[in-house]
Formats: structure tokens, C-alpha cells, sequence
């Protein structure tokens, strides 16, 4: 019997890929080179006392999530770099980034100590560099993120080149969830996350430009939101185009019934000519919501359901007059 890989089941059956990005606080990225375990914080060079941090993190559930990540340099070079993204309060559009340059990945657990006690860490640095891209590779931990994650980390770091993106990182990343959407991304400080990558559809992420459209198949949704919300958002994005992402967004559940299948939703944007609100219902879709496994190791389907936005009304505030609203 030849095995079916998690994301080739997940096209077969037509699975939408909104909805499942997730929400954290914090990313901490930490420089280390592969192999990695498939329990990451059990790989080679990740030091005792990284583990006992993010150990003690789970235990008290703070909304923080651990990374590694490794580029192509990350064995030969004498530091370690590592990433801080905090989500801003309020409206905004995505995570303020703390760049370190550590002697060395032992350094790692004291900084981020320092870090979460609200202490300035010593080896901060300051770059020019815009965007931390984050493409799943972790294939101990997942078949489809070795099978389709590194050839698309391959071809999309010679895309960020042939574009001359200085401004844009891309890092081999470990696990963080949906990899039967593999190949996937992070696009971070924004948050945003990709799944069923293509070079075509990365190129318009990249350079926000191109058929709006291409979402439908690959946008996962934006950290920053809640799950259910996130077809909301993508509503939005088909509505205003390119031009959403450089808006400032804050969004949250009015209510929601004790089923889950219904729940009333609210945004709220500020674009150069004010600040809109919109409220809409959400549903949950039993033609899109998919029972399969969640990934190729998985022993038995889960239900993934999914939501569709069935009114949406905007109640408009601090508006000029002249300034007119599009409509799809």
C-alpha cells in the first residue's frame, strides 16, 4: 500500500486552508542548526537549559512559541541569532521583532529570561532587515514538511534573491502546525500564515502585487486573530486588496453560541482616510469542514471545521465624506 501523505489528502479532498494559523503573544526563534529531533527541544545542540525554559513557559501557559530556525549559514557561523516577535496591543498590524546576536546558542534561555522578566538583554542588535519568513522543514516531525517544505525553502530563497529583496529573511523553520498544508509559512513581523505554497503565489506575498485571488488557495489566516475569525479577515483582504496589509486591524468574538457554530464578530481598521468597523456573522460550513488527519503521523481523522461569513455590515466611524468605500 503506497502511504498517502497528509497534504496530498488534504488537496484531494478540497480542504480550505483559512482558519488555521495560530494565535500566540510571542515568537522566540532561536538559531540552531539541523538535524532535528522530532521533539525539537530534544535535538543535539539545543542546550538543558533551553528545555527547562520552555518547559516551565508551557507549564504556566503563557502564549509564547518556541522555534528553531537555521538557514543555509547557520553551521559555519560563530553566533546565534536570536528573534523576539511581541505582539503589539490594540490596533496594529502584527509583532514588534527583538533582534540578539548571542556568542553562542548557551547564551539563549539566560537572554530570554532577562527578556520575559522586562530587563533589556545585553547582544541586542539593530538591522535593516524587514521580514523573518519561516518555512516549515521539519520533517522528523512531519513527512510533508521534509517532502514539500525544503524544495519549496530551496526555490523560494533563490525567488528572494532574483527579486533583490534585501530587506526579506528566509529561515528553515520547526514545526508549527498545519503541516497537511505543507509546503507552509510564517511571513512574520505581520504574522500571516501560508499553506499549498507555490513560487507563484509566494512571489505576490512577497511582493504584494499580482492576482488577490491566489489567498483563496494559500492564505491560513493571521496569527493575531482568533481561528474562526480568520475568513473574516480574508474577506476583507479579497474587498480592499494589497493595500489591507498596510492597514492598522484589531479584531475580536462578540459572542459565540455554546455550540460554536455560530458567533458574531468584530473588526475594526484604520486606513489613511479613518477608522471603519465591521461586524459580521460567522457560521460554521458543513460543506468546507473536513474529517482527515491532521497530519501523516496521526492515528485518526479529526474534525477541522470551518466557518463562513454569512452577514457583514460596516458601521463606519470617523469617516470623511468623501472618501468612498470599495464594494466586491
Amino acid at each position: 500500500m503506497t502511504h498517502l501523505f497528509c497534504s496530498d489528502h488534504s488537496k484531494q479532498v478540497g480542504e480550505d486552508v483559512i482558519g488555521s494559523a495560530t494565535n500566540y503573544q510571542t515568537y522566540v526563534l532561536i538559531e540552531c542548526p539541523p538535524p532535528w529531533h522530532s521533539e525539537v527541544l530534544n535535538s543535539r545542540w539545543v542546550p538543558n537549559s533551553l528545555k527547562v525554559l520552555a518547559e516551565e513557559v508551557k507549564r504556566t501557559k503563557q502564549p509564547i512559541r518556541f522555534l528553531l530556525i537555521a538557514n543555509n549559514e547557520s553551521h559555519k557561523i560563530d553566533h546565534t541569532t536570536l528573534l523576539i516577535y511581541h505582539q503589539q496591543e490594540g490596533l496594529g498590524n502584527g509583532y514588534r521583532k527583538q533582534e540578539f546576536k548571542l556568542p553562542n546558542i548557551e547564551q539563549a534561555a539566560p537572554t530570554i529570561r532577562k527578556w520575559l522578566s522586562g530587563s533589556t538583554p545585553k547582544y541586542e542588535v539593530k538591522t535593516s532587515v524587514t521580514r523573518d519568513i519561516l518555512v516549515c522543514t521539519h520533517g522528523s516531525h512531519d513527512m510533508c514538511c521534509a517532502r514539500y517544505g525544503n524544495p519549496f525553502y530551496y526555490h523560494a530563497d533563490a525567488t528572494i534573491s532574483d527579486l533583490g529583496l534585501d530587506e526579506v529573511r528566509i529561515w528553515k523553520s520547526s514545526h508549527f502546525g498545519g503541516h497537511r498544508f505543507a509546503p507552509t509559512a510564517i511571513d512574520l513581523p505581520e504574522g500571516r500564515y501560508y499553506g499549498a505554497l507555490d513560487q507563484e503565489s509566494f512571489k505576490s506575498i512577497l511582493t504584494r502585487s499580482g492576482d488577490i485571488n491566489c489567498l483563496n488557495k494559500v492564505y491560513r489566516g493571521w496569527g493575531i486573530l482568533p481561528p474562526a475569525m480568520q475568513v473574516l479577515e480574508r474577506e476583507l483582504i479579497l474587498r480592499y486588496g494589497w493595500d489591507w496589509f498596510d492597514y492598522k486591524v484589531a479584531g475580536k468574538i462578540i459572542k459565540q453560541s455554546l455550540d460554536n457554530c455560530t458567533i458574531e464578530a468584530e473588526i475594526t481598521f484604520e486606513k489613511p482616510s479613518g477608522l471603519y468597523t465591521y461586524q459580521a456573522r460567522l457560521v460554521k460550513d458543513e460543506s468546507k469542514t473536513k474529517e482527515l488527519k491532521g497530519s501523516c503521523n496521526a492515528t485518526k481523522e479529526s474534525v477541522f471545521a470551518k466557518y463562513a461569513v454569512t452577514s457583514l455590515n460596516l458601521l463606519a466611524s470617523k469617516v470623511p465624506a468623501y472618501c468612498a468605500l470599495p464594494s466586491r
